[in-house]
């Protein structure tokens, strides 16, 4: 391991220590995996307990692998039975979107925190996150959630590497987001349309298709993957057109600019980053 990783290393575990005890909200991507693994090495399982989001805007085959790292690390998980797509707000799907989601989130992890007397609620933002648009972040700072890979400067690429190294099977993991960020704003969010995109992702990965995004509009799939994999696309373009089809898209098109984070944010005015990872 680098001295750089190290040294980063050994500052987060100084941050994670100052607590007695932590919820890690944890979605089991790369982020979460890694602070979740560090935070029971260096608090110890009967102190840790992780906090898994459900609700129609995450895949059940994301919760499902999030169940399964906890109990290869052997600890404590709950299931938090979110309610975004009630909120009104939330709905409308406006720019504020993700902070209407942040604020279901946050809040029932420290109604769970303060009922079993944990300390702090922790969550897994990096320092990448700060150059893209995260309202989601306003939720973080006005309910005191800690982000400790932040706090250190962890980049994704460092929070891979490090994760690699620690022979964690979640460091080449595709970066996730809820479904809801494949609705353009503006577009009323519900369950059908939810439903539409769980599934034609579901069957775009079952291909072998590593980082791979549907998104909506309206009788459209804009299918974005990383240029590399567009040969391995087109090579299923039939049975693509064919199952997207089933699913209810009348039109199925593959965005050429490939896979971005934050592709929906450009009608904002706002410049999608590159891919988490490699940057």
């Amino acid at each position: 391991m680098s001295e750089m990783n190290e040294e980063k290393i050994a500052t987060l575990k100084q941050i994670i220590r100052q607590y007695e005890s932590v919820a890690v909200a944890f979605s089991g991507g790369v982020d979460s995996s890694l602070l979740l693994a560090l935070s029971v090495e260096v608090l110890g399982r009967d102190q840790v307990v992780a906090l898994i989001g459900s609700s129609p805007t995450y895949p059940a085959r994301e919760r499902e692998r999030a169940i399964t790292f906890c109990e290869h690390v052997g600890v404590e998980y709950h299931i938090l039975e979110t309610n975004e797509i009630g909120d009104a707000r939330y709905r409308e799907n406006d720019p504020l979107r993700c902070y209407y989601c942040k604020c279901h989130l946050f809040d029932d992890a420290l109604r769970f925190a303060r009922e079993r007397g944990v300390a702090v609620v922790v969550e897994g933002s990096n320092a990448d996150d700060s150059s893209d648009y995260r309202p989601g972040r306003r939720a973080t700072s006005e309910r005191d959630i800690k982000s400790p890979l932040l706090e250190a400067g962890f980049t994704k690429k460092e929070i891979r590497e490090i994760s690699k190294e620690l022979g964690l099977a979640t460091h080449d993991l595709p970066a996730k987001a809820c479904l809801a960020s494949r609705i353009p704003y503006g577009t009323a969010i519900d369950e059908r349309i939810l439903q539409k995109i769980d599934r034609a992702e579901g069957f775009l990965e079952s291909l072998g298709l590593g980082q791979v995004r549907v998104r909506y509009h309206g009788d459209i799939a804009r299918i974005e993957v990383d240029p590399i994999e567009f040969g391995r696309l087109l090579e299923a373009r039939e049975s693509i057109v064919d199952r997207l089809k089933e699913i209810g898209f009348t039109y199925i098109a593959l965005d050429l600019s490939g896979y971005r984070t934050g592709s929906m944010n450009e009608k904002l005015g706002l410049k999608p980053s590159p891919p988490p990872g490699n940057r």
